[in-house]
């Protein structure tokens, strides 16, 4: 096999590798390290036997991946405050047709559905991942995790039970979600409590992520009135030579705050009944590198 065909299949396959390893570990820098050890593994294996390179590719991205999760998994016990995932651009574009389709790939990166799946041991968030958002038999997940095949069905059926248990259970328009963002967005800069109070469900969460390396709330904020006096008191305080961009990321779409060109953080909704039922703002600067560009 040529070099040029050998890096040709990588890439082929490399969008569909990233996916598996970011739902693995919800950051953007894990999951590209985990695919650029797959690459250099693919680079340097004897691939004479390798009948199926997609496959060879995923299960060495996954084992790669569960690997690296156990490590983090023991990092983020001294994480300060709440833990959220690294926000991840997403735009399926024309490579993923069907409406079907770009739903569930759309869930299964959501910020809500990351948040669950850390609860997961790392080998179930493996089974979970390549059976319910890659569609995987389960014949094909025992040979890539090297247990039988019984096993593995277990550990479908206990992650999936836990993840029903937690999962948000909504379905928004995306219209919709944008809508809301907009309005979120001209309510929250004017701190106008009353206009947040029209959108915010009572029951409201906010959830903040900074690591201890920005300012934000170091455990989550409920209910209506505490979640609008906290966002009129930080349009209050402002953000220096600050201006706003729409993005899609994690399924859906997201507001990125920017301050003198640089990322200051990202907001995205979680809405239901047409209501904000979760606000999330990601603020920690090392999870915010990867849009400086965006």
């Amino acid at each position: 096999m040529a070099i040029d065909t050998v890096t040709d299949v990588f890439e082929e396959h490399r969008p569909v590798l990233m996916g598996v390893a970011y739902r693995m570990l919800g950051r953007v820098a894990d999951a590209e390290d985990v695919v650029q050890d797959a690459w250099l593994r693919w680079s340097g294996a004897d691939r004479s036997g390798v009948r199926e390179p997609r496959g060879y590719l995923v299960r060495t991205t996954t084992r790669l991946a569960i690997d690296r999760l156990r490590q983090v998994q023991s990092r983020n016990e001294a994480y300060v405050g709440p833990w959220l995932p690294e926000p991840y651009v997403t735009d399926f574009g024309d490579t993923v047709p069907d409406a079907a389709e770009r739903t569930v790939l759309a869930d299964s990166v959501s910020l809500a559905f990351l948040v669950v799946l850390e609860s997961l041991s790392p080998l179930e968030r493996a089974v979970f991942v390549l059976r319910e958002a890659f569609g995987y038999p389960y014949a094909d997940i025992a040979a890539m995790l090297d247990r039988g095949e019984p096993a593995v069905r277990q550990l479908a059926g206990r992650a999936r039970k836990h993840v029903d248990e937690r999962r948000p259970r909504y379905e928004v328009d995306p219209a919709e979600r944008r809508d809301l963002t907009e309005r979120f967005l001209a309510a929250a800069v004017e701190g106008d409590l009353e206009g947040l109070m029209a959108i915010l469900a009572p029951d409201v969460r906010l959830v903040g992520d900074s690591g201890g390396l920005a300012q934000a709330p170091l455990r989550v904020i409920e209910s209506a009135d505490k979640v609008g006096r906290f966002l009129r008191g930080v349009a209050q305080k402002g953000v220096p030579d600050v201006a706003f961009r729409f993005l899609e990321l994690n399924g859906g779409p997201a507001l990125l705050v920017l301050s003198g060109d640089k990322p200051d953080s990202v907001v995205q909704l979680d809405v239901v009944d047409g209501r904000i039922q979760c606000v999330y703002i990601v603020r920690n600067p090392a999870k915010l590198a990867s849009l400086a560009a965006e």
